[in-house]
């Protein structure tokens, strides 16, 4: 075999090898002393490939899962369908915690293999790639656990949990380098967009930021990518039927043969034009929430021979949808979450966008109220609507959850071969 085809075969190797607990072993034989600088780019696809897929499908919508905006397509009682998923011996929850902490590993490993390189402006891009992908993971589990293991580099030690505020630090630190190394986003590239960038560093680091609660910094690092001309609000159908737009920052392309990313075969039944198997459903809240004359309302929900769907997924089951991690509209609800009633106006621009009148609210908890509500609209199935609850301190309320539900259950067999992660407080081993 050619060099080229060696490095994307062992990388291949790595990627689907994975590794079942936190007591990491290397799977390969390949030495990263001769692997090169024309070897970063199948390293880069396998480290794409590895992030997208093995948290599998449902990490993209569990906070709509766990949140209320979700619930079994057969029915029934919502907060019931939320505490079945958050047990320690659930499958979903052990595949988040699994799949996070196996893409990490394959991240570590780029990072490991570049520090024997010489430095190049190629190498620099591609760490810039991998320490945004590492802060994206990282967000990922410290939102759902807390405390996770700190893997600055991989081992095969069973390690422990490490305090919340420690893990924000790292994914800022992260999030940084990926400002200074990464790409820069290219305006007007068709699929720019798939590839991250620094903006999409600056962008995940206002999300961070606002979940800390450092709301001036949140606002600060929104209102960058809102002003810097490089993205604008589009309109839904772009968005979310694979056309060209201006408004998504970072999207996974979800089209390699590998992709396990078939989000729509759970929300079309077979029925359906494009068919599926319906597993999930929106809830009854979800299906009434939006006003009259929103523009999203026709991209986002349907009711097809009676039956309710989610509709941002249009693919069916061929699955080759797009997955949004980061867009514009999120900057502009950060930014008017952050600033509070200072941030009206970007509240009413982007209900303006949506063809919905502006609003006037009379109170700070009116504006938060309106500002979170047009968070779920615009956010639906998109992965964001249990934290939400949960950083705000809603989501016992809202959710008829316990306060200990506010976190996710370190997984059954992940604690069994580590005795040192522990358990989140009220789970029951």
């Amino acid at each position: 075999m050619n060099r080229l085809t060696f490095i994307t075969v062992v990388f291949c190797a790595i990627v689907f090898t994975g590794c079942t607990k936190l007591d990491f072993y290397p799977h390969s034989a390949a030495s990263p002393d001769n692997v090169s600088e024309k070897d970063l780019d199948p390293l880069m696809k396998g480290m794409y490939n590895a992030v997208q897929n093995f948290p599998g499908r449902e990490s993209y919508i569990m906070y709509d899962l766990v949140g209320g905006n979700l619930t079994t397509a057969s029915g029934g009682n919502v907060l019931a369908f939320i505490k079945n998923i958050m047990r320690t011996d659930y499958s979903l929850v052990r595949q988040d915690w699994n799949g996070y902490f196996r893409a990490l590993y394959q991240v570590n490993n780029v990072l490991q293999i570049m520090e024997r390189m010489p430095d190049t402006d190629k190498k620099t891009q591609v760490a810039g790639v991998a320490h945004f992908l590492r802060a994206y993971i990282y967000y990922n589990l410290t939102t759902r656990w807390g405390d996770v293991p700190l893997l600055r580099v991989n081992t095969s030690e069973l390690v422990s949990r490490t305090a919340q505020a420690e893990i924000w630090k790292f994914i800022e630190e992260d999030l940084l380098a990926a400002m200074t190394q990464a790409p820069g986003f290219i305006t007007g590239l068709n699929g720019d967009y798939y590839l991250a960038s620094r903006e999409a560093a600056q962008a995940l680091m206002a999300r961070v930021k606002l979940a800390q609660g450092k709301n001036s910094e949140a606002a600060e690092y929104a209102e960058r990518l809102i002003t810097s001309g490089l993205f604008q609000l589009d309109r839904f159908e772009k968005i979310f039927r694979k056309q060209d737009n201006k408004e998504v920052i970072f999207a996974f392309e979800n089209l390699t043969e590998e992709s396990s990313i078939t989000l729509s075969t759970l929300f079309y039944t077979y029925a359906h034009p494009v068919k599926g198997s319906y597993v999930y459903k929106p809830t009854d809240e979800v299906m009434n929430m939006y006003e009259a004359g929103d523009n999203r309302r026709a991209m986002s929900i349907d009711t097809y021979t009676n039956l309710d769907v989610i509709n941002k997924y249009p693919s069916g089951q061929a699955g080759t949808d797009p997955v949004i991690i980061i867009r514009l509209a999120e900057m502009y609800l950060i930014s008017a979450e952050a600033q509070g009633l200072n941030g009206l106006n970007r509240l009413n621009e982007l209900r303006a966008a949506r063809n919905l009148s502006a609003l006037n609210p009379s109170s700070v908890d009116e504006y938060q109220q309106a500002v979170a509500l047009e968070r779920r609209r615009e956010l639906l199935a998109e992965g964001f609507r249990w934290y939400d609850l949960v950083r705000t301190g809603k989501a016992v309320d809202a959710l008829g959850i316990e306060p200990f539900r506010t976190k996710f259950p370190v997984p059954d067999y992940e604690r069994l071969v580590n005795e040192n992660l522990g358990q989140n407080d009220g789970y029951v081993f």
